[in-house]
């Protein structure tokens, strides 16, 4: 691929305008959603592409690493990481991982069944309920992740790294961490209004 910007953060398009980060999308987690059908209705969410620079005898050489959030806005998401010469190719890469990595998140009245927190390297984020009306009260690599779930009221918070590898992976791991209500009330053979009310 040939050099033709030898600053490494500058915002020269280095691909003759296959440059997506133009389009809405920046390295502080703002969010740019592409449908795409075919996907069992499923939409991705680039969560962050980062430009990385390899220095070799010809000067700079440019790849991209991609991460992307998938979901069916109905309880199925997952994340995937793709890496490539290309802007594309890497989030087309990226979408391919992370629809092999879908997981089932419990729901509760569209939003999540109870607090939780979620640990992953540096990133520590916090997870809780809302009204119904609140929306969405999250960072943009946690925003991805909730709104690809299908949550629509949540209060959250990260606490610890702002790499958005590390939030998005916090936050899976607070999500994967709760507990269906309707299976405890099985289980325990009483009413859902008693898993809540105590």
């Amino acid at each position: 691929m040939a050099e033709m910007n030898n600053n490494p953060r500058g915002g020269g398009n280095e691909r003759g305008g296959n440059d997506r980060r133009g389009a809405g999308n920046d390295r502080r987690g703002n969010t740019n959603e592409q449908s795409r059908t075919g996907d069992s209705d499923l939409k991705e969410k680039v969560v962050a592409i980062n430009r990385v620079a390899k220095v070799v005898k010809g000067g700079r050489r440019f790849s991209f690493s991609a991460i992307v959030v998938v979901g069916d806005g109905n309880g199925t998401v997952g994340y995937g990481l793709g890496k490539a010469n290309e802007v594309t190719d890497a989030i087309a890469k990226g979408i391919d991982d992370a629809k092999k990595n879908l997981v089932k998140v419990p729901l509760y009245k569209h939003t999540v069944p109870h607090v939780m927190e979620g640990k992953y390297s540096g990133g520590f984020v916090l997870v809780q309920p809302a009204a119904a009306g609140t929306g969405v009260i999250a960072g943009g690599a946690m925003r991805a992740v909730f709104e690809s779930a299908g949550i629509k009221d949540v209060l959250a918070k990260s606490k610890g790294s702002s790499n958005p590898h590390n939030v998005v992976k916090a936050t899976f791991d607070a999500l994967l961490k709760m507990r269906d209500p309707m299976q405890i009330a099985q289980a325990r053979g009483i009413t859902l209004a008693q898993v809540f009310n105590g």
